[in-house]
């Protein structure tokens, strides 16, 4: 599969991405990045290993394309985060959170046994 058609399909998932993060559907959302993530590889190894049978010198209206679709991902994965970050951030306090309570009955239960 070209680069050019990895793209595009990273594209459609990052577009479901944006989906799923207003849905707040946490689930398809990871079911989509780790697609995304997986497209990403593939593309990485399929450049490393420069197949022959993909031409060596895009077109100008190919590399227009591939950034008109980066661009894009980028721009959902922007949204995305809008989304996620603050979910992030509730989780965050409320894990923190727990930490403090246990140390704090930690704390009493040693007071405790020190009477």
């Amino acid at each position: 599969m070209s680069s050019l058609a990895l793209l595009e399909q990273m594209s459609n998932y990052s577009t479901e991405m944006v989906d799923a993060a207003r849905a707040n559907d946490w689930d398809r959302l990871t079911r989509l990045e780790r697609q995304v993530a997986s497209l990403r590889d593939r593309m990485g190894v399929e450049e490393a290993l420069g197949f022959p049978s993909r031409p060596k010198r895009m077109s100008d209206d190919e590399r227009q394309k591939k950034i008109d679709l980066i661009r894009r991902i980028l721009d959902d994965d922007k949204e995305v985060r809008v989304h996620t970050e603050p979910w992030m951030d509730n989780v965050r306090q409320l894990l923190s959170g727990g930490a403090r309570e246990r140390k704090l009955r930690n704390a009493y239960e040693e007071k405790d046994s020190e009477s």
